[in-house]
């Protein structure tokens, strides 16, 4: 009798709180939700996180604010949205890096894989190398022939622990140059500086290098897709160069504190969160034609 009552009282009690969480689904959001991207303004995860608060805004009914909380390779706004109220007002733009290089190359007082509940895949973006216009270098070819003749006089920019460091300094050690690396906080200082010619190359995304490959200011030496991009059917891949075995992509996603109601994560996750012009800058697959 003791067992039966016990059981009737645990449903009970998890009807409840299923009722209750379907109510608060209901009603969220009440409020603007903020979206933290922890890399400066300007960048691949900034311009990603900023046409997904649009679609978001426009289905939900409630402005999304972006907060830009850079620093520490990410950790800085990861950290934030790790220790925040898990109800839904509160979101990180993530990366790859959110649960792999991160964990790996910072000493964390969290743990990502465990302090996240996954909301949605927002897009891919691939990356390419580039030159600016006073780099003496053409081709990929052309740069490690004048990185081997002068080593130690060449740089590149990037922000620290992130896949486009990681790729980096794994080109180097394939290709045996000693190219020097200048730590950025985010994407949009770094490409200034490279078309101003402060810093010789860099290595970012798709969605904020193409506009100005495209207008001449940086040149493109290899891309880290399987395939070569249709915009540039003359630059080789990292792959077909020899310096890499793999393609690359950097992966965004949408993630909430871990324990936000599984309601609220199923209602962003129900409304169209990838915009409709991400696929045709970021790539989806190795597609070229994409």
């Amino acid at each position: 009798m003791i067992c039966t009552r016990l059981v009737s009282a645990a449903i009970a009690i998890g009807l409840l709180a299923q009722a209750a969480g379907s109510a608060y689904s209901q009603s969220y959001p009440e409020r603007p939700i903020k979206l933290v991207v922890p890399f400066p303004a300007g960048g691949a995860s900034d311009t990603a996180a900023r046409l997904v608060a649009q679609r978001l805004q426009a289905s939900l009914g409630q402005p999304v604010v972006i907060e830009n909380q850079a620093g520490a390779g990410g950790t800085i706004g990861t950290r934030q949205v790790a220790g925040a109220a898990p109800d839904g007002y509160t979101l990180l733009l993530a990366s790859i890096g959110t649960f792999g290089s991160q964990p790996l190359l910072y000493k964390l007082d969290f743990d990502p894989n465990k302090a996240f509940a996954p909301v949605a895949t927002v897009t891919v973006d691939k990356l390419v190398l580039v030159a600016g216009p006073s780099l003496q270098a053409k081709t990929i070819v052309e740069l490690v022939q004048r990185a081997k003749a002068v080593p130690g006089k060449l740089n590149y920019g990037s922000a620290i622990g992130i896949g486009p460091h990681l790729v980096m300094e794994l080109f180097k050690t394939r290709s045996g140059t000693d190219i020097v690396h200048i730590p950025y906080r985010g994407g949009a200082p770094m490409i200034s500086d490279v078309i101003a010619g402060q810093i010789d190359v860099t290595i970012n995304g798709k969605s904020v290098l193409l506009p100005h490959i495209q207008a001449g200011k940086l040149r493109a030496l290899a891309v880290t897709a399987a395939q070569r991009w249709r915009e540039f059917p003359e630059v080789p891949t990292f792959i077909e160069a020899g310096y890499l075995n793999a393609p690359y992509d950097t992966l965004f996603g949408i993630v909430a504190p871990a324990g936000t109601p599984t309601t609220v994560i199923e209602r962003l996750n129900a409304r169209e969160m990838q915009p409709a012009d991400l696929p045709r800058v970021c790539g989806k697959s190795d597609d070229p034609s994409e």
